[in-house]
C-alpha cells in the first residue's frame, strides 16, 4: 500500500511574537512505559523561558526541554538534567510547538508524561481550552542555510535510514516530508509532507496514535516497557489487521504518527525552525540525533527574525499574470 499526503499553508500572522498559555489546565493519565499515575498541570511563563518541566514530587526540580537534556531516545524521547528524569515528551512538545506556545511550565508528579489516547489531540485540546496570550518578546527563528544529514545503516540495504535538514523553499516555514516503509499489509510505503501549522496538525496529525506490533509486546514488557499500554492508548497490529476494535483514524495513521513524534522531537532545537526535514524511515534516534548535529554546526544556521522569515512578495508582473489567469 503507498499514500502520500501533501499539505502547504503559510505563516501565522502572529508569529513574530512569543506566546504562553492564557490560563492554567491540568489532566491526568498514565505513563505508556512505566505504567505510573501522573498528574500534568501547563501554567503560564514569561517570555524567554522556553518549555520547562517542574517535577513536583522533588521539590519542583526543573528540566528544560532543550537539546542539551535529552536522553534516552529508543521507544520513546525522555530528558534527564542531573539523574531527574521526564519520559516520554514527543507528543505533548508536538502540541506546543504547532500550537505556537513558546513558554510554559508543565508540572509533573511523577517521571512520564501521561500517554492518554497514544496521540497528541489531547494535549491540543488542553492547550486550546488554555488559551493563548501574545508577549512583548519577538519571536527568533533559526533559518537553514545549509544541509545536515544523518543516516544509519547501509546506503541500498533495508535497514538504511536517514533524515536530514535543508534550506526553506523560499515560503518562509518549516516543512515536514516523511516517508515510512513497513512490511505489514495496512501500512506498506506510506509518505505524508505539511507545512507545520496549527490548524494541519490539528486536524491533520494530532489525532494519529502510536503503534506497535502484537508479537513486540512481550519482548516490549520484558524489556520494562510498555507496562501502562493498551487498545486505548495504541494501535496494536495482528498478522494481517488490527486488534483495536475501532478502525483507524487515517489510512496512512501510522506515517502521520511518525510525523507527530518528529516535530516532537525537532522542538528541543529550542527555536522555530524555518527550512525543510525529509526522512525516510527515521525515529526518535535519528531525530535527536540530527538536532545535536544541527546545533553543532553553526554555520549551517542563523538566527532571524518572522519578518525576515515571511517569504518575498511576488512582483507586480508576477501578481498581474496571475489575476489575467483567474
Amino acid at each position: 500500500m503507498e499514500a502520500i499526503v501533501l499539505f502547504l499553508i503559510p505563516m501565522r500572522a502572529d508569529s513574530a511574537f512569543e506566546h504562553t498559555i492564557e490560563r492554567q489546565v491540568e489532566t491526568s493519565g498514565t505513563g505508556l512505559h512505566t505504567g505510573v499515575q501522573c498528574r500534568l498541570r501547563m501554567i503560564p511563563a514569561p517570555s524567554g523561558t522556553g518549555v520547562v518541566f517542574r517535577r513536583t514530587d522533588l521539590d519542583g526540580f526543573e528540566v528544560e526541554a532543550r537539546a542539551a537534556n535529552i536522553a534516552r531516545v529508543s521507544y520513546a524521547t525522555s530528558l534527564m538534567k542531573k539523574g531527574v528524569l521526564i519520559s516520554t515528551t514527543e507528543h505533548l512538545l508536538a502540541a506546543l510547538y504547532a500550537c505556537g506556545i513558546d513558554n510554559v511550565a508543565v508540572e509533573l508528579d511523577n517521571l512520564e508524561l501521561p500517554i492518554l489516547d497514544g496521540s497528541a489531540q489531547p494535549f491540543v485540546e488542553l492547550i486550546r481550552a488554555a488559551g493563548r496570550v501574545q508577549q512583548r518578546r519577538r519571536r527568533r527563528f533559526l533559518e537553514i542555510l545549509r544541509p545536515i544529514e544523518v543516516s544509519e545503516g547501509d546506503p541500498g540495504a533495508p535497514n538504511h535510514r536517514t533524515i536530514g535538514i535543508y534550506p526553506p523553499n523560499g515560503r518562509g516555514a518549516f516543512e515536514v516530508d516523511i516517508t515510512i516503509d513497513f512490511t505489514h499489509p495496512l501500512i506498506g510505503r506510506q509518505q505524508f509532507r505539511f507545512e507545520v501549522d496549527e490548524p494541519t496538525f490539528a486536524g491533520q496529525v494530532s489525532p494519529a496514535r502510536t503503534f506497535c506490533r502484537l508479537e513486540e509486546v512481550e519482548q516490549l514488557r520484558q524489556m520494562g516497557l510498555i507496562r501502562g499500554g493498551s487498545l486505548d492508548c495504541a494501535i496494536v497490529l495482528t498478522r494481517d489487521g488490527l486488534m483495536n476494535p475501532a478502525p483507524l483514524r487515517f489510512p496512512d495513521e501510522f506515517c502521520r504518527h511518525k510525523a507527530l513524534d518528529l516535530i516532537g522531537d525537532l522542538a528541543l532545537v529550542g527555536r522555530r525552525i524555518v527550512g525543510r526535514v525529509v526522512a525516510h524511515k527515521a525515529g526518535h534516534a535519528l531525530h535527536t540525533a540530527l538536532v545535536l548535529k544541527l546545533l553543532r554546526a553553526r554555520d549551517a544556521w542563523r538566527e532571524i527574525t518572522a519578518e525576515q522569515a515571511a517569504p518575498a512578495p511576488r512582483p507586480r508582473a508576477e501578481k498581474a499574470r496571475l489575476a489575467a489567469a483567474r
